[in-house]
């Protein structure tokens, strides 16, 4: 019988209330001005990464099992003038092509607004989960999108610290070991940064292809809940962080047993969002090369009203 979420996050930290009843933020408010400034210190070179898989990819996209991969068509394009289908009216010759996509706006790499997951009928700060009926009228990406994303970032190269190109299926990643990284690769992870967690997962997708990832049950590797791992992110005030799988954790949780108890414990309870699907491998050749893991993270979020996720593209700026 599965443990119930409620029980094991009993005594999880929260920031419910921290920043009044109405906050819809969550942690994304520890990204202040000052915060922002501290990320721009940590660029030296100005070299710049960009976080984003291909959406549309031929060969397919990575998706949490039950969604689909994009569907990209195109409306007009050369051959529909040369049929004789489409005529742009006083033009005089000029042409143009024009397309649409078709996707889960949580089917790529993408933020997850606070009101995504929940457990015990609440969403982050208490709003009330019947209000995500037909569009989350609390807790939707646009406060984020509006705010943004923005401050310092670090990268922890798990997968190279373990001397891998990849972690396996369902491997764990303890906090002793994201410490432990950090100092290997010379850098300090500091209050209010973004940690991004490199386990080399998405790579697989694209170098041995879909049946190699998913697997006979799908089970992704990272991080998971444990009661110091929480305590560290809500002590460190952690706002935001990343990683190159598609849930950002443990998919099975060895600890708890049940599925994703770190949606619950930090995007529900501390408000924390979760950057998800980033595509890691130039960044980390990159930081091993110069050494240096530490940089400007910037995530801008669409506007896209009442949606329980929005797609990005983050920019490293080193």
């Amino acid at each position: 019988m599965s443990k119930d979420i409620a029980d094991i996050l009993e005594d999880a930290p929260s920031n419910w209330g921290r920043w009044g009843a109405d906050d819809e933020l969550g942690a994304v408010n520890y990204l202040t001005e000052e915060e922002v400034l501290r990320g721009v210190q940590a660029v030296e070179d100005g070299k710049t990464f960009t976080l984003g898989i291909p959406i549309g990819h031929p060969d397919g996209d990575p998706v949490w099992p039950g969604r689909s991969g994009a569907d990209h068509y195109m409306e007009v394009d050369k051959g529909h003038f040369d049929a004789g289908k489409f005529d742009l009216d006083g033009a005089g010759g000029l042409e143009y092509a024009d397309d649409v996509i078709y996707m889960f706006l949580q089917g790529t790499t993408q933020f997850d607004a606070l009101g995504h997951v929940w457990y015990d009928e609440q969403l982050y700060n208490g709003f009330d989960a019947t209000t995500t009926t037909g569009g989350l009228e609390h807790c939707s990406i646009e406060p984020m999108a509006d705010h943004g994303v923005v401050g310092r970032g670090v990268l922890l190269d798990i997968a190279r610290h373990r001397g891998k190109d990849w972690l396996v299926q369902g491997e764990r990643i303890e906090l002793e070991e994201l410490l432990e990284c950090a100092d290997e690769q010379g850098v300090e992870l500091q209050p209010r940064d973004i940690p991004i967690i490199r386990t080399g997962w998405i790579e697989l997708f694209y170098e041995e292809g879909p049946e190699a990832f998913y697997g006979e049950e799908f089970d992704e590797p990272g991080i998971t809940y444990s009661e110091n791992l929480v305590e560290w992110f809500h002590e460190m005030e952690i706002p935001a962080f990343g990683t190159d799988t598609i849930a950002n954790e443990q998919t099975v949780s060895d600890e708890t047993e049940t599925l994703l108890p770190l949606h619950g414990a930090l995007l529900r309870d501390q408000g924390v969002t979760f950057n998800e699907i980033n595509r890691l491998d130039e960044l980390a050749a990159d930081c091993a090369d110069d050494g240096k893991y530490d940089f400007l993270y910037v995530g801008a979020p669409l506007k896209i009203v009442h949606a329980t996720g929005s797609p990005v593209n983050p920019i490293v700026i080193k």
